[in-house]
């Protein structure tokens, strides 16, 4: 056997190897998990908030948090990043209640104090469990929901498959698939990665106002991802772009308030085109 043919064999088992890794492993690097102890705590000052646990189907418990406002104009169903847990997502619940909306958060499977097995499937099991529980006592044209980041594609999944006011993705995704792919451009993750989280499949069955919110300066998750996605329906899109803007730190720009706020409270108004410019053609030169 020519030196070739062993460098060449030794090449693939290599990237066999590699492969059935980042299959096992996968976890590892997509989820950063933050365990709280059963009795922990929860407090957050000048807001109202309440603690809860919900069992599903498969005996796993889902911790979330319900911060209250008096008079709410309706609720938003907040589905985090893949970091941490609720304890420190929960600060950002602010940005909500002081446009007059409820907020919902909760930790995926082994987040937090949420227990149970995770994977793809169940943690959109479990998302779309607390949507029929929050549904059992609002009524959908109150229900917004947000995404951010990872829960980008799970806010999107969710509005395809029912009827929400509203959805607002921050630092959306196209895919996570073409998120890993920038990191691992020779791995064929089409067929190992067990969270493909199809953004952009989903988004084309969303029927309600899409809001897309992102950071020109994203190096995580590139600006142009969201661009790609505010194409997909461009009648009921919006792309807001906060200029400089990184990945985690869209809240310390005031920019971002007002783009929240905006969309959050601002009535939207129909335009009559016939009273526009839309259609007048500029004059061709001579």
């Amino acid at each position: 056997m020519s030196a070739w043919w062993s460098i060449l064999i030794l090449v693939v088992i290599i990237y066999i190897v590699i492969s059935v890794l980042l299959y096992y492993l996968q976890e590892f690097f997509l989820f950063k998990p933050e365990k709280l102890p059963s009795d922990f705590q929860f407090f957050y000052e000048n807001q109202v908030v309440e603690e809860y646990n919900l069992e599903t189907r498969d005996g796993a418990t889902i911790n979330g948090l319900h911060f209250r406002v008096k008079k709410p104009l309706g609720v938003v169903l907040y589905l985090k990043g893949n970091s941490k847990s609720i304890k420190g997502w929960g600060k950002f619940a602010v940005d909500f209640t002081r446009n007059q909306y409820d907020v919902i958060m909760v930790d995926y499977r082994g987040f937090g104090k949420s227990t149970g097995k995770r994977s793809q499937k169940a943690i959109k099991h479990d998302l779309q469990f607390i949507y029929n529980t929050i549904r059992e006592r609002v009524d959908e044209k109150y229900i917004i929901l947000y995404g951010r980041s990872l829960g980008s594609g799970f806010a999107t999944k969710l509005a395809s498959m029912n009827n929400p006011k509203l959805l607002i993705l921050d630092a959306p995704y196209y895919s996570l698939t073409k998120v890993t792919g920038r990191y691992m451009p020779f791995m064929p993750l089409s067929v190992i990665l067990r969270y493909p989280m199809p953004t952009y499949k989903w988004l084309k069955y969303v029927n309600c106002p899409i809001r897309i919110i992102h950071g020109t300066n994203d190096k995580l998750i590139p600006f142009k991802s969201s661009v790609k996605l505010s194409r997909i329906k461009p009648k009921q899109t919006r792309l807001y772009p906060v200029i400089d803007g990184g990945h985690k730190n869209l809240n310390n720009f005031e920019e971002y308030h007002k783009i929240l706020e905006e969309i959050l409270v601002a009535k939207e108004s129909q335009i009559d085109l016939s009273t526009t410019s839309l259609r007048v053609k500029h004059s061709a030169k001579k």
